[in-house]
């Protein structure tokens, strides 16, 4: 091996430690279990963020959906930069949009939310499902017993203003309780 050939070799192996070493990554892995209609079925859900959405980011979405309801979330939420992925096995899964963790007595709360990716026959078919075009959740990580966190995913819903003119979520079907939580790595704020 010739000293350029050494050098390029070691330069290489500088420059992926150094993006390795910048991107921090924390994943979350649960399990979705049905309920009401779902009873019974289990999933696995790993998210894997990689950055939490900034003030400036929750401002958009706020703003966008005073503009135009649920659509105009969702249609900012389609031009949001990644924060990270939703992934359910047997699939790539896709982009989640929006992530924040908020601090609680006993650890914190993530909860995130991006778009529904919409099914071929779903759109084929032009189904009333469509409108619940977003996907999202919130997961109690108690970082006191690790035993006591828990979750909700929300995977077909849709933002709406209720008649006291109070945001309410609105589900396509029922919430999947998120159980058996495991944190590995961390995300700096």
């Amino acid at each position: 091996m010739t000293k350029l050939s050494r050098f390029a070799t070691l330069a290489t192996c500088l420059m992926v430690a150094a993006v390795v070493s910048v991107t921090a990554q924390e994943v979350i892995d649960a399990t979705a279990m049905g309920t009401s209609t779902q009873l019974g079925k289990n999933v696995s859900v790993k998210l894997i963020i990689e950055r939490w959405s900034t003030k400036e980011e929750q401002q958009t979405l706020t703003q966008a959906f005073q503009k135009g309801q649920n659509q105009g979330l969702y249609d900012a939420l389609e031009k949001m930069k990644p924060v990270g992925r939703i992934q359910i096995p047997g699939t790539l899964g896709y982009a989640l949009a929006y992530t924040a963790s908020v601090p609680t007595s006993t650890g914190r709360t993530v909860r995130f939310v991006t778009n529904r990716k919409i099914a071929f026959q779903e759109a084929y078919r032009n189904t009333p499902s469509q409108a619940y075009n977003l996907t999202g959740g919130q997961i109690n990580i108690d970082e006191q017993d690790k035993s006591k966190s828990a979750g909700v995913l929300y995977p077909a819903a849709q933002l709406v203003i209720n008649q006291e003119g109070e945001l309410q979520l609105e589900l396509r079907k029922n919430p999947w309780r998120l159980t058996n939580i495991i944190v590995r790595g961390s995300t700096e704020k």
